[in-house]
């Protein structure tokens, strides 16, 4: 199984998704740290992710092959995270068959009604909730 967690900008949302992630999971599953930019990668393969690739193509290539994504809502958003966002990217995401976990952080200007503020620590044992409950992960 391969997760991927994409994240942008400095990757401190994803690098604590990775961290959790090593910490509640199998060895056997797979991270992948696939970053909008270089930092963000570098972030995320500090908390242990087994590989890691930065980019577009390597956003693209990496989404066709996860079995789960795990990203801020804002990657499916085109010129999000001050533009690193493309809307290849976010199509890719969208198309990919891979079960997506979007975390509700919220650019400035976008509100979705009806999501419950969270702190990210708790948004991150939701997301790993969500998957041992989905996979069947014990």
């Amino acid at each position: 199984m391969i997760i991927a967690v994409i994240d942008g900008m400095g990757g401190g949302i994803g690098s604590q998704v990775v961290s959790v992630l090593r910490e509640e999971l199998p060895s056997y599953i797979e991270v992948y740290a696939l970053g909008t930019n270089s930092i963000a990668t570098s972030a995320m393969m500090k908390s242990h992710a087994n590989k890691g690739a930065t980019g577009e193509n390597a956003i693209v290539v990496s989404s066709k092959k996860a079995n789960i994504i795990i990203s801020p809502i804002s990657i499916v958003m085109p010129n999000s995270m001050m533009g690193e966002v493309t809307s290849v990217i976010s199509e890719a995401v969208c198309d990919s068959e891979a079960f997506k976990i979007l975390l509700p952080i919220m650019p400035e200007n976008f509100e979705v009604v009806g999501i419950e503020s969270k702190p990210l620590s708790l948004l991150i044992k939701d997301t790993i909730k969500i998957i041992k409950k989905e996979f069947n992960i014990k």
